[in-house]
């Protein structure tokens, strides 16, 4: 049975980012009072105006239910956060350091020391943000010294496992939930703020502080692992002249291994996979361990050599040389349903192309906004006809539905060359190669 709502406890979310945000906007939907707390003004006044300031199917939608509910709203004060609310969850970003693999915990740290001296009261603080093992326990000492309710208020680490793309659904219907926490009473105040989730059935792991900041980078370590497995084996594939799609089918069909994370390409970028495995590995090393997760490190290099690689591909397809050649690039964002940009191998691979002389032109349904501002020295288009009209080749680098669905026919009337490759494994290899066109795939013959 549900908790009625005057029993539900209010929340604050802390950091408006992709994480916040969702999470706000979500907890809102499902019956909370929520105040989403920021020092970014536009950020807030975005929000506060029903506007999502990035791309993620479905959210729009339900801020604006949220907003005219009465149960959200957003503010820049981290005084007006403690007096609101019980439950403080901590979603600010953790990137890496400049010139470092380590998780830089500047905004985790500015978010506990801007709330904590307001805490007067007996709350919870939860961080969710990613962070290297140990971070927790040095922050629940910080909050019980700034607090002026002192050890009243307790910390607690919940972990969030959200998919770009599929982030409501991920937040709603979550395929669980780690509590780490230190007292019964942090458990139960979680419980408490979970509460319709939990009433779905959602399994739960109750564990320690250290366990749950490890959950997520050992998470993220495992399906990087796996996605550079897969390209390991290309890089094989092209060696001998076998059929990476062929071997990967062929693996996915044993149920130990199973066939998420082991499609062949491009290889993972993003926000969170590349940074969270050299973070990972760096705080490994800090505590002595390093040697148990050396092998990160080499997950890294196979996901780095696949774009270099694809760029061999297209120089290939020209005759050696992509001087002067007019190049269409599909994709911009990390991976599809996205318009995050964050060490994306597409765009790493436009800009190297660029950078060999090529005409590159690039679309992406979603981020070109953001492309645009962080690359300008790249030329865009208005579609993915557009930027193949006259090209010598197309290139796709990230997967959307619009790409995939291109009629090969249709799209050699406006290319002067028929030539693709497909970064992604993607396309249906048979049907581009019986409508004339000259077709490659990383680790594909």
């Amino acid at each position: 049975m549900n908790p009625k709502p005057t029993e539900l406890p209010r929340l604050t979310v802390i950091g408006t980012g992709y994480l916040g945000a969702t999470h706000a906007v979500c907890m809102a939907a499902l019956g909370y009072e929520v105040l989403g707390v920021d020092v970014d003004e536009k950020k807030i006044a975005k929000l506060a105006s029903g506007e999502v300031p990035f791309f993620e199917p479905g959210l729009p939608e339900l801020l604006k239910k949220a907003l005219d509910s009465g149960r959200l709203r957003f503010g820049t004060s981290f005084e007006e956060a403690a007096a609101f609310g019980d439950v403080h969850f901590i979603c600010v970003g953790t990137p890496q350091q400049p010139g470092s693999d380590a998780a830089d915990l500047t905004y985790v740290e500015s978010a506990v020391r801007e709330l904590a001296p307001h805490l007067e009261r007996r709350a919870l603080v939860v961080g969710k943000s990613t962070v290297p093992v140990g971070t927790a326990y040095r922050l629940t000492h910080l909050v019980q010294e700034l607090a002026p309710a002192g050890t009243e208020v307790e910390l607690a680490w919940n972990p969030e496992f959200l998919r770009e793309g599929f982030a409501v659904e991920d937040t709603m219907r979550p395929d669980r939930l780690v509590f780490g926490v230190a007292t019964d009473w942090a458990n139960e105040r979680l419980r408490a703020a979970f509460a319709p989730i939990l009433d779905l059935g959602t399994p739960v792991v109750r564990t320690d502080l250290a366990t749950a900041e490890l959950v997520k980078v050992a998470a993220n370590s495992f399906l990087a692992t796996k996605i550079s497995y897969i390209n390991a084996m290309a890089e094989v594939c092209e060696a001998v002249g076998a059929d990476i799609k062929d071997l990967a089918d062929s693996l996915a069909l044993d149920d130990r291994i199973g066939g998420k994370f082991l499609r062949p390409g491009l290889g993972f970028g993003g926000g969170c996979l590349p940074k969270d495995i050299r973070a990972f590995a760096h705080r490994a090393e800090e505590i002595g361990v390093g040697q148990a997760v050396s092998f990160l490190r080499e997950v890294d290099a196979i996901n780095r050599r696949r774009r270099a690689r694809t760029v061999d591909l297209v120089r290939e397809l020209l005759g050696g040389r992509l001087a002067g050649a007019n190049i269409a690039a599909w994709g911009a964002a990390f991976k599809p349903n996205s318009d995050d940009i964050r060490d994306a191998p597409a765009l790493d691979v436009a800009r190297t192309m660029h950078g060999l002389g090529g005409y590159v032109r690039v679309f992406d349904p979603a981020a070109l906004d953001n492309a645009r501002r962080a690359y300008p020295e790249l030329r865009y288009g208005d579609s993915a006809l557009d930027v193949a009209r006259d090209a010598d080749i197309v290139v796709l680098l990230t997967e959307w539905a619009e790409f995939r669905e291109v009629d090969p026919a249709a799209l050699g009337e406006v290319v002067r060359h028929k030539r693709i490759v497909d970064g992604r494994h993607a396309l249906d290899a048979d049907a581009w190669r019986a409508a004339g066109w000259e077709y490659r795939a990383l680790g594909r013959n």
